[in-house]
């Protein structure tokens, strides 16, 4: 009994160690994915900080008080501080949100007003108010940087004072970025990756058995044989599978647009609709078109060297983790790159077209690099499939 059941072991394991693809998908990438997509965050994330740290941030103040002087200099060693008065004309200046800037008003007489003050009375305490724009990096971090020191030092005073109360008389919020600056900035993080993803979802389920399934039921020596050139028969493959797939990522797409913006209700009247024009729509479909012609592209020739389908989605696999880090880039980044050359390579160039449509940032140089260098690639995995389709040691094994 202990033999027979030796024997089943040695089998599995020999049928398991000896398949090398099996072994990169069971063993292998589990931990790789998890090192490069946590390394990729950290290292990401750390830029963002870095970089944030090191903007210079304009902070004016009205109304500086003499005890919390000291404490404000030394805040942010970043922070250019002019001491001056300003009004509603001044605050709307944080609307722009490449304005790295922040607005600190404390009340007149601020030591002598907190210092008389008592809260027993049940009058409203004093009220320092902070305007900046939570889209700018920098303008938000300053921000915070004052809301903790100040919220540290109310609680020192006995709460003899208020930080940015609700329910003073402001004409405008304290943060002055619009509601549709904060939708974009939640859209550009979100969709790139779901998009993309949900384009591949709709390639996978159906181009391994377009080719590999084929090949597995022995149909694709019938097709083979036909009166056709073997270019005409790749690129049909190509286009009916990106076309199915593309059908596959709109039905998605139109269900988390639908369901998204509810799913980030945090009770907040923040409008995160889709507030896009028709040029962004008509950048965005470039875009996703150019991306599933790629996608389909790369997954038919992998799907050609597959022996069956099974062996399809083993090869397809790290495929997929390419696809994931190139998606995760735009929740680390905190804007679109500006060079042409970044919109040269597969995949990522979609991630950053898409995050700048998304994120108002609409640029057309951009969308047609991408659209053209992915027709490029597409065009020469036509090409490589091709190839394949006459080879008949990929075929057929020989």
């Amino acid at each position: 009994m202990k033999s027979n059941t030796l024997t089943i072991i040695k089998k599995e394991y020999a049928r398991f160690f000896g398949d090398k693809s099996l072994v990169f998908t069971s063993v292998i990438m589990p931990g790789l994915l998890i090192y490069l997509i946590y390394s990729l965050m950290g290292d990401g994330i750390g830029k963002i900080i870095s970089e944030g740290a090191n903007e210079e941030v304009t902070l004016q103040v009205e109304n500086m008080p003499q005890s919390l002087e000291a404490m404000i200099t030394e805040a942010d060693s970043a922070v250019k501080i002019i001491e001056q008065p300003f009004g509603e004309e001044e605050v709307s200046l944080l609307e722009d949100k490449d304005l790295n800037m922040v607005m600190l008003r404390f009340p007149e007489n601020f030591d002598s007003t907190i210092a008389t003050y008592d809260p027993s009375t049940g009058e409203l305490a004093p009220n320092v108010e902070i305007f900046h724009n939570s889209t700018n990096n920098a303008s938000e971090r300053v921000y915070q940087t004052l809301t903790a020191m100040l919220t540290m030092y109310e609680d020192g005073m006995s709460n003899r004072f208020d930080v940015n109360r609700i329910d003073c008389e402001v004409q405008q919020p304290y943060d002055l970025a619009t509601d549709e600056e904060k939708g974009a900035m939640i859209w550009s993080k979100l969709l790139p990756m779901l998009i993309v993803m949900m384009l591949f979802s709709g390639t996978m389920a159906i181009a391994p058995s377009a080719i590999a399934g084929e090949k597995e039921r022995g149909t694709i020596a019938t097709l083979l044989v036909t009166p056709m050139r073997r270019n005409e028969l790749a690129l049909g493959k190509i286009v009916s599978l990106s076309s199915i797939a593309l059908l596959s990522g709109i039905s998605s797409f139109i269900g988390i647009a639908l369901s998204l913006p509810k799913m980030l209700n945090t009770g907040d009247d923040v409008n995160i609709g889709f507030n896009y024009g028709v040029n962004d729509y008509i950048a965005l479909l470039i875009v996703i078109i150019a991306t599933v012609l790629v996608m389909a592209s790369m997954v038919s020739i992998l799907s050609a060297l597959a022996k069956d389908v099974k062996n399809a989605g083993t090869l397809i696999t790290p495929f997929m983790l390419v696809i994931m880090l190139c998606g995760l880039l735009p929740m680390l980044q905190s804007g679109v790159s500006e060079n042409l050359a970044v919109y040269c390579i597969p995949f990522y160039n979609s991630i950053e077209v898409m995050a700048g449509v998304l994120g108002h940032e609409l640029n057309w140089n951009a969308v047609m690099t991408t659209l053209i260098s992915n027709l490029a690639y597409t065009g020469i995995a036509v090409w490589g499939l091709t190839r394949m389709f006459n080879s008949e040691k990929i075929m057929f094994g020989k």
